[in-house]
């Protein structure tokens, strides 16, 4: 395909065997930049680390209420992102912050969960578990996107975009201090209170 392309191209300029070499050689290079941009610019939307501003959440919770972090200011937030409620890893995961829920409030943190999953999934997720935290609904993946969980995945072989399993641990001044992203579902707290 490509030859044929460089045929079309090659044909009409009736160029010497060194132009027609040094024309390949331009057009290579020029599509191996334009393929390196678009996939820096697909896997890299927002690489955060440890440190850096948290960004601002300006969203909606399970009962459709507005969510921001400004709400709370002053405290320590585990902000852990799903990629879909009632999934089994999903459940073992929020289960586990559930079930450890009052050993991070005793150390001072605030528990916020948040999926592409719409307020009504979300209730049904905390009534068939009992989780005491809030779940961020961000069907628009505005937040997804600011925090760079959103993007392509693969699952058996499959190609797909969906959100990474990620959790960032956020300071009293909203400063990002620890981004987990190999989650152990079964130990999440564990990992959180290391």
């Amino acid at each position: 395909m490509v030859k044929e392309t460089l045929k079309l191209f090659l044909n009409p300029l009736k160029l010497s065997k060194k132009e027609e070499a040094h024309f390949k050689m331009s057009f290579r290079i020029i599509t191996l930049c334009i393929l390196f941009t678009i996939n820096a610019n697909s896997q890299e939307i927002n690489m955060l680390k440890t440190g850096d501003k948290a960004p601002a959440i300006n969203s909606i919770d399970q009962n459709g209420e507005k969510i921001t972090l400004e709400q709370f200011k002053g405290k320590k937030i585990v902000l852990y992102f799903y990629p879909k409620d009632m999934t089994p890893g999903c459940t073992m995961q929020s289960c586990n912050l559930r079930d450890n829920y009052q050993t991070l409030l005793n150390e001072g943190y605030v528990v916020l969960g948040c999926s592409a999953d719409s307020p009504e999934k979300h209730q049904k997720f905390i009534v068939k578990y009992d989780l005491p935290f809030p779940l961020i609904s961000d069907e628009s993946k505005q937040v997804l996107n600011a925090y760079g969980v959103w993007g392509p995945k693969k699952f058996m072989g499959r190609a797909y975009d969906g959100i990474s399993r990620t959790t960032f641990v956020i300071d009293e001044n909203g400063v990002i201090i620890d981004i987990i992203t190999k989650v152990k579902t079964k130990e999440h707290a564990k990992q959180i209170l290391k």
